[in-house]
């Protein structure tokens, strides 16, 4: 068979002329799942050597893969999402982009489905009683909420105060000038932890909405100019300590934020569930007095 080279030269030695067309080479376009993983890669500051390693392919295919020459298999896909630990949700899409069909499920808590999963988290809450607690979303939206963190918030805002500053977003509601930020003695420090626990979501996740909150806190008035960017020495602890004050009131706390295992469902893998304990006596005592008797 003549190649496309030899065909262009029988054609002048015939025709005695030039071909109207030049030759040109056809570059095959990048798979866009290859920039995908390429930028997964990146954002977890892993080289090509290292990613390889862990992955289990070589470094030759991760790199085809990566500028287009070849196409990922399923199976490279996911293996390399594990080594990179990229979130469910961008799983997902990692495999849509490659033509795959998606792996994990995202069901709705409000599906029948979820009917176990919807009393293992009112049990949660419920034992957490007189101290609040909520279910976040992946955005820090309450989900749930137990009567103890209902409480709580009334202690400093009306319901229509808390959702003029945000509510139910936990996020909103602790940095809104008008809403818990004023109520709040350490408010500089809880704000720092929360603001760069999001910061580690936007780099983990790479989230449009996680960047809209982000830069959306980061604009309300007398934030630090130096929360702009993520702070690496910052601590990673999964919880901090609160203090509200109004009045005579004064509450202290120090809280959790914990997740569940490794589900593979998206939805209960982006649960958060943010409890608060009393962090003296006084607290303690002042949340079973507000509780309500049991009879």
């Amino acid at each position: 068979m003549l190649s496309q080279r030899r065909k262009a030269r029988h054609y002048l030695r015939c025709n005695g002329e030039p071909r109207t067309r030049p030759y040109t080479r056809r570059v095959k376009k990048a798979h866009p799942v290859g920039r995908l993983l390429r930028q997964w890669r990146e954002r977890r500051g892993a080289s090509q050597e290292s990613l390889a390693t862990r992955a289990g392919v070589s470094t030759r295919h991760l790199s085809f893969v990566e500028n287009g020459r070849s196409s990922p298999s399923r199976a490279l896909i996911l293996a390399v999402a594990r080594a990179l630990e990229v979130p469910l949700r961008a799983r997902n899409e990692l495999l849509l982009a490659a033509g795959f069909a998606p792996v994990y499920r995202e069901t709705p808590l409000e599906d029948p489905e979820m009917a176990e999963v919807r009393r293992a988290i009112d049990f949660l809450l419920a034992h957490q009683e007189p101290y609040p607690a909520a279910v976040l979303d992946r955005h820090w939206n309450v989900l749930h909420a137990n009567a103890a963190m209902a409480r709580l918030v009334r202690l400093f805002l009306s319901d229509s105060q808390a959702a003029a500053a945000g509510a139910p977003n936990i996020m909103r509601l602790t940095y809104h000038p008008n809403g818990l930020r004023r109520w709040i003695v350490n408010w500089e420090e809880t704000a720092s932890a929360y603001i760069q626990w999001l910061h580690r979501d936007m780099l983990r996740t790479g989230d449009d909405r996680t960047r809209a909150l982000l830069d959306e806190l980061l604009a309300f008035p007398g934030v630090p100019r130096k929360w702009l960017d993520m702070d690496l020495d910052a601590s990673t602890q999964p919880y901090l300590a609160m203090e509200f004050r109004r009045g005579k009131q004064r509450l202290r706390f120090f809280t959790t934020i914990a997740s569940l295992g490794t589900p593979y469902d998206v939805t209960l893998h982006e649960l958060r569930f943010e409890s608060f304990f009393p962090a003296d006596k006084a607290t303690e005592t002042a949340l079973r007095a507000a509780a309500p008797r049991r009879g």
